[in-house]
C-alpha cells in the first residue's frame, strides 16, 4: 500500500501539527523526568535515613565516651558492641556478620536483610575503662520499597496530566498566534485590483514581514500581468499590420486579374510575408527564453562570428569595418545566440548609419566586448533605458519604413543577459549610437 504524499501529516492543519508535535515532545520530557525522579526516590529516602542515623550516632558515641548508656529514640535501635560484634549492653547481639561489623568499624553504613531491611551506622569509641567499643545505630526500612513504587506511579500520573494540560495550552496559544495570519489571508482574498495588504505596526515583526512579502508578490504579479498585457497587445498590433496588408493585396489581385498588377501584388505579399515570418521568429525566440530554454554553453570565437555576420549581411549601402585581432576573444555562449545578436545589431546599425559601421571586438580578463558604432542620429539619453524593451521604439510610427517591429534589440538583451552578460547603448565617437555587448569570457 502506497503512502499518501506528505506522510501522516497530510491533510492536517498547521495548528494541529504544531500542537501534536509540541505536546508529544512535552509529554516525553515529563515522562522521562518522572521516570528518573521515581528511580531516585529510593536513594533519596535512604539518604534521609542516613542523616537521621548519623545525628543519633553522634549523641550515642558521646554518651558511651562519658560512661553513660545511650538512650535510643522511638523507631531507632542503639547498641553498644565490642570490636568483635558481640553485645556488651543488656540486649542480645544484633544479627551482624563479620563483614558487616568490619564495614561499620570502618565508618561505612550498611544495610542488613534479616527479618526486614535495616540500615546501620557505626563508630568505634573508647570507653572510660580504656576498652574499645563499637556503637551502632539502626533503623528499619520496611515500607520504603512500597513508598518508592507509589511515588513513581504518582509522578507518572502527574506527568501525563501535565502533558494534557500543556497540549490544551499549546492548542490555544497556537490558535491565538495564527489568528492574525488568518485575518491577513482573508484580507488578501478580498483585495481589489491594485490594492495592497495593510502592513501591521512595528510590534508584529513576523506579520509585518509577511505583509511586506505579500505586497512584493502582488507588485511582481501586477507588473508581470501588465507586461504580458502590453506584450500581447503590441504583438497583436504588429501581427495585424502584415496580415491586413496581405489580405488587402490579395483582394486587389483577385478583383483585378492583371498580370503586371499581379506580379507587383505578389512582390508586396512576399515582403509582408517575410516581415510576418521575422516577427513570428522573434516572438517565438522570446517565448522560449521566457520559458527558460537555455542551450548548452560553448566556446565561441567572437572575431570569427563577427566576420561571418558581416558576410551574411551581404552588400550594404555603407561599408562595415571590423576592428579585431583573430583568436583573442572567446565568449561563453551558444553559436546560435551569438549569430542572432550580431545579425540584429548589424541590421540596426546599417539601417540608421550615414557613412559606415564599425564593429570592434575587445577581450578582457573576465569578459569580452563587442562594440557596434554608427554615425546615424543616435539614441537620445531619455530613450536609452527603454530601447531594449519589447516593442519599444523611439518613434511611435509603426509603418514599414520605420524599420522592424521593436523585437530585435529586446531579443539581443534577453539572449545576452541570460548568459550572465549585459548590453548597453551610448554615444559613439562617430556621433551616432554605440551598442555594447559584454559576454563572460570562456575558460
Amino acid at each position: 500500500m502506497r503512502a499518501s504524499p506528505g506522510g501522516p501529516w497530510a491533510g492536517l492543519s498547521l495548528r494541529l501539527r504544531v500542537t501534536a508535535l509540541a505536546t508529544a515532545v512535552t509529554l516525553a520530557c515529563l515522562v522521562g523526568l518522572a521516570t528518573v525522579a521515581g528511580r531516585g526516590l529510593g536513594p533519596l529516602l535512604t539518604d534521609a535515613t542516613d542523616d537521621e542515623l548519623q545525628a543519633e550516632l553522634s549523641g550515642a558515641t558521646r554518651a558511651v565516651v562519658a560512661g553513660r548508656d545511650p538512650v535510643p529514640p522511638d523507631g531507632l535501635e542503639v547498641r553498644v558492641l565490642d570490636t568483635a560484634g558481640d553485645a556488651v549492653d543488656d540486649g542480645l547481639s544484633p544479627s551482624l556478620t563479620r563483614d558487616e561489623v568490619r564495614t561499620l568499624k570502618a565508618g561505612v553504613p550498611t544495610t542488613t536483610d534479616g527479618r526486614g531491611p535495616v540500615r546501620w551506622h557505626g563508630a568505634v569509641v573508647t570507653a572510660p575503662d580504656g576498652s574499645q567499643r563499637l556503637v551502632v545505630v539502626g533503623a528499619g526500612l520496611v515500607g520504603q520499597s512500597a513508598a518508592e513504587a507509589s511515588g513513581s506511579r504518582w509522578l507518572l500520573v502527574t506527568a501525563l496530566v501535565g502533558g494534557v494540560v500543556a497540549g490544551v495550552a499549546i492548542w490555544f496559544a497556537v490558535g491565538s498566534a495564527l489568528r492574525p495570519v488568518a485575518r491577513m489571508r482573508q484580507s488578501v482574498r478580498r483585495l481589489a485590483p491594485g490594492a495592497r495588504v495593510e502592513v501591521p505596526d512595528a510590534a508584529a515583526g513576523e506579520l509585518r514581514a509577511l505583509a511586506d512579502d505579500f505586497n512584493v508578490l502582488l507588485d511582481r504579479t501586477e507588473a508581470t500581468t501588465e507586461r504580458l498585457r502590453r506584450f500581447t497587445g503590441d504583438a497583436a498590433h504588429e501581427l495585424r499590420s502584415p496580415v491586413a496588408s496581405i489580405r488587402v493585396q490579395s483582394e486587389v489581385a483577385v478583383a483585378n486579374p492583371d498580370p503586371e498588377l499581379s506580379h507587383e501584388v505578389h512582390a508586396d505579399v512576399l515582403a509582408d510575408a517575410e516581415r510576418l515570418s521575422a516577427l513570428l521568429d522573434g516572438l517565438l525566440a522570446l517565448a522560449r527564453s521566457d520559458a527558460g530554454e537555455l542551450p548548452p554553453s560553448d566556446t565561441v570565437d567572437l572575431v570569427g562570428e563577427v566576420r561571418a555576420a558581416v558576410a551574411r549581411a551581404g552588400e550594404q549601402p555603407v561599408p562595415v569595418v571590423v576592428n579585431a585581432m583573430a583568436g583573442q576573444a572567446w565568449a561563453a555562449a551558444a553559436y546560435t545566440e551569438v549569430e542572432v545578436v550580431l545579425d540584429n545589431l548589424l541590421r540596426n546599425a546599417c539601417r540608421y548609419t550615414r557613412t559606415r559601421v564599425v564593429v570592434s571586438v575587445l577581450a578582457g580578463r573576465t569578459s569580452v566586448r563587442v562594440l557596434v558604432d554608427d554615425d546615424g542620429p543616435g539614441v537620445q539619453p531619455e530613450h536609452r533605458a527603454k530601447v531594449f524593451d519589447r516593442f519599444y521604439r523611439v518613434s511611435d510610427d509603426r509603418a514599414r519604413s520605420s524599420g522592424g517591429a521593436g523585437l530585435g534589440l529586446a531579443l539581443v538583451a534577453e539572449l545576452v543577459r541570460r548568459r550572465g552578460g549585459r548590453v548597453a547603448v551610448g554615444e559613439s565617437p562617430d556621433g551616432g549610437a554605440r551598442f555594447t555587448v559584454v559576454w563572460p569570457r570562456a575558460g
